[in-house]
């Protein structure tokens, strides 16, 4: 028989995750919305070089994102062990993420510095645009390094099912920005530079914040052997291909937004900038989906880590539904937060009704996104990322071809991308437990 708990508890236990995951994912689309509507005051050309940037700083973000998801799923699964010496291991999977973001953040940081200028013209940046967006990058570039430690931190303190510290640092170091980039935006008129050097300490806080966590957690980071260190980039090189895959989407479209024109890549800066920070929501779902299903299998609890998973999926739905309506609503008025130009106003408001109708796809992406990671198979996302672009490329090849489509169009594309992806990762998931655990009988 399978162990059953009544659904709700089952939900209070994925809430006391999902609730405080939620401040600590959003927190660096938060600076890139903080970053939005700070600097989408100044003027079109402004936002628009920090369409451009913010881009490629995310592609960056991503990239090393494995050290956030591949150090939660080793340091919940080893925590829950009760064999000797298992939390040993699980400090030195911690101290491996560390010692990885410190040394991968360097190099990334350099290489973005001195890519700044071809980074930009591949993503469309024309003129004033483009000199905007590189002094940015360069500027960015900086925070790279502190943005990693962060990831280190956070998957470290996840794992041991600590979100509520997590969501501290978030909302500190997202207040901070925000008061830094104010004063050095208008106070002192540094203008875009402001807002960068502003999101950059803001990171560097966080990251030292997270150090601070770390050495004060029940199993602290200890010094990795190269087993550790191998055990991560082994995992990383294959989450890493999937994050590349996943970063073609995102790029291709801030590509093709800037080739509609300046009003187009406005529009979508403020229109990703609000789905993004909005879908993430959903996103924080997928942590208590990797942290239970990952501890379950490690206390041999198949059962257990298959109704989590179920449960998960209901709940992402639903409230990808519901953001859905929230989306289409903040429509009407929130680009008017971000812009006092009334075409930028209008592209935004357009495209956010059509990423509405993405909301619930999202939802199912992502908690399948933390399922697949708790069963630890990098591979499989890996392919489902791959192969989702197929979906992506057919309509997005005709909003380039045929500019009247515009943003809806590219929107579109992206809820394809989705639901691929969803598809194709919920196969994945059901073949790992259908075939062998019957489904649970409720109480």
């Amino acid at each position: 028989m399978l162990r059953t708990r009544p659904e709700p508890e089952l939900d209070r236990r994925i809430a006391v995750l999902a609730l405080p995951a939620l401040g600590a994912i959003a927190a660096e689309p938060a600076y890139s919305l903080a970053d939005t509507a700070i600097v989408g005051h100044l003027g079109r050309t402004q936002l628009g070089a920090l369409a451009i940037a913010t881009t490629a700083l995310t592609m960056t973000g991503w990239v090393a994102i494995f050290l956030a998801t591949a150090t939660t799923s080793a340091v919940a699964g080893l925590a829950a062990r009760n064999d000797t010496g298992a939390a040993g291991r699980a400090g030195r999977s911690a101290g491996a993420a560390y010692l990885v973001a410190a040394a991968g953040g360097i190099l990334v940081a350099v290489a973005v510095a001195v890519a700044a200028p071809w980074i930009a013209v591949l993503l469309g940046a024309r003129q004033e645009v483009l000199a905007g967006s590189v002094g940015y990058l360069r500027a960015a570039a900086a925070g790279i390094p502190f943005l990693y430690l962060s990831y280190a931190g956070n998957g470290h303190l996840v794992g041991l099912a600590d979100t509520r510290t997590p969501l501290r640092i978030a909302v500190s170091a997202n207040v901070l920005n925000v008061v830094l980039e104010v004063f050095l935006v208008y106070g002192v008129h540094l203008g875009l530079l402001g807002s960068a050097w502003g999101t950059v300490t803001a990171q560097g806080a966080a990251a030292a914040w997270y150090g601070t966590a770390s050495r004060r957690a029940a199993v602290r980071p200890r010094r990795p052997g190269r087993a550790e260190v191998a055990a991560l980039l082994r995992d990383g090189h294959q989450l890493s291909v999937r994050t590349i895959a996943l970063g073609v989407v995102p790029l291709t479209t801030t590509a093709i937004a800037a080739r509609l024109g300046p009003v187009a890549l406005a529009g979508q800066q403020i229109a990703m900038r609000v789905w993004f920070l909005l879908a993430l929501a959903l996103d924080a779902l997928a942590v208590p989906a990797q942290v239970y299903v990952s501890s379950s299998l490690g206390a041999g609890d198949r059962g257990g880590a298959y109704r989590v998973g179920r449960r998960c999926l209901r709940l992402g739905l639903i409230a990808g539904i519901g953001l859905g309506v929230v989306t289409a609503a903040l429509a009407f008025w929130v680009p008017a937060l971000f812009t006092a130009d009334p075409a930028v106003r209008h592209a935004a408001a357009v495209a956010l009704l059509v990423a509405a109708l993405t909301q619930p796809m999202a939802a199912l992406a992502f908690v399948l996104d933390g399922l697949i990671l708790g069963i630890s198979d990098y591979a499989a996302m890996r392919r489902a990322m791959i192969l989702a672009i197929g979906a992506y490329v057919p309509v997005a090849a005709l909003v380039l071809a045929f500019h009247p489509l515009g943003l809806p169009g590219i929107w579109v594309a992206l809820g394809l991308w989705l639901a691929a992806r969803a598809a194709l990762l919920d196969r994945r998931w059901r073949a790992e437990f259908t075939p062998a655990t019957p489904r649970p009988q409720h109480a």
